[in-house]
């Protein structure tokens, strides 16, 4: 459509009424990557994009697995325990945006239903129910190695594709803040008694 043709046409007119039920056709795949100017090679904002999509999708698990426990702690140490484990859900919420805003600057899209995080997550899926407390603290320190294992080798090898972005993001944010988490949850496994009798 050129200029001219826009000043013939009829002018839309003007309602308060939102626009619903809209559908459009989809104008970028999952595992594509855009042409973005951010100094990468297509082979290395492709690779990034797929190893942040599967940390991404495994933290998106970590962090729900994070709030049902926080929803179902029993026993003498629910109290810090039930705190534990929302401020670490927060810290995986921060974690998950991080993530996906760098597979979105990277050009990619960032997996983000959680029904497709379902199907692509490394981490396995929990009973419905309620476990026990050690149980459910094991999960966590699971989840979290499965994440860890994942973000050291692909921080590696993101370095190795000249993708500093992401190798910074893999080990300042993702690493460190599972590394301490896991130390935290950890030490409530340790069968030690508060005094000695």
């Amino acid at each position: 459509m050129t200029s001219t043709d826009r000043s013939t046409e009829t002018p839309r007119p003007r309602s308060s009424q939102p626009w619903l039920h809209q559908r459009g056709k989809e104008i970028q795949e999952f595992g594509s990557v855009r042409q973005l100017p951010v100094g990468l090679s297509y082979n290395a904002r492709m690779y990034s994009c797929q190893r942040l999509n599967q940390v991404l999708a495994d933290t998106q698990i970590l962090h729900s697995l994070y709030k049902k426990h926080h929803w179902l702690m029993r026993g003498q140490t629910f109290y810090q325990l039930h705190l534990l484990m929302d401020k670490h859900a927060d810290e995986q919420t921060a974690l998950v945006d991080s993530i996906a805003e760098r597979v979105q600057t990277l050009g990619g899209v960032a997996v983000g239903d959680p029904r497709h995080v379902a199907e692509i997550t490394n981490v396995p899926r929990p009973p419905n129910g309620v476990e026990e407390v050690p149980a459910m603290l094991s999960r966590l320190l699971e989840a979290h190695e499965t994440i860890l294992e994942d973000a050291h080798d692909a921080a590696a090898r993101t370095q190795e594709q000249g993708d500093d972005g992401t190798n910074d993001l893999l080990v300042s944010d993702v690493i460190r803040t599972g590394e301490l988490q896991a130390w935290f949850l950890a030490e409530h496994l340790v069968d030690t008694p508060i005094v000695h009798s």
